[in-house]
């Protein structure tokens, strides 16, 4: 099991939630590079059978809630990236949560709003409503940068995003 650096938010209307940590959370999901498939349910199936899951979630239970989720709206938001999650948590427990970012063996299409096909795909896990938008809304914040954006193009490896997602 992960350390976890947890500090906690206090919001009026909410439970108290522990403050997310994207270095934690890919260091958890890992990085994969290669992903085969030619539409976003081959990569989908291909995802979920290989990346690391909580023991409470299987690759088919996984790949369910990515397709539901792709079908309602792409999840593609431009310059080849795509974040793939289900539409609601998955996971019960906080320490599970985890983004695995999976660079796909060519790009394929999922009717982004720039047209770009998608190259890179970030799978966020996560055990509340409340976490999931505090990552995606820390993973918009990265993706408008330039050098991040670069790096993903690159298929930089874990260590190399770790020390972006530091910096920036």
């Amino acid at each position: 099991m992960m350390p976890w650096k947890i500090s906690w938010k206090n919001k009026a209307d909410e439970k108290m939630i522990p403050d997310i940590n994207l270095s934690d959370l890919l260091s958890y999901g890992g990085v994969y590079k290669n992903i085969e498939g030619s539409d976003y349910e081959e990569v989908f199936r291909n995802i979920c059978n290989r990346i690391e899951l909580p023991e409470s979630l299987t690759p088919d239970m996984l790949y369910d809630a990515l397709c539901a989720r792709e079908q309602i709206l792409t999840t593609a938001v431009g310059n080849g990236i795509a974040i793939p999650h289900a539409r609601a948590p998955m996971i019960k427990e906080f320490t599970d949560q985890r983004i695995a970012v999976c660079y796909l063996k060519e790009p394929i299409d999922m009717a982004a709003p720039d047209g770009k096909k998608v190259f890179v795909m970030f799978v966020i896990l996560t055990s509340s409503t409340q976490s999931h938008m505090q990552v995606i809304s820390r993973l918009a914040g990265l993706l408008k940068n330039d050098t991040f954006k670069s790096a993903l193009e690159n298929q930089i490896g874990l260590e190399g995003l770790l020390a972006l997602t530091n910096v920036y």
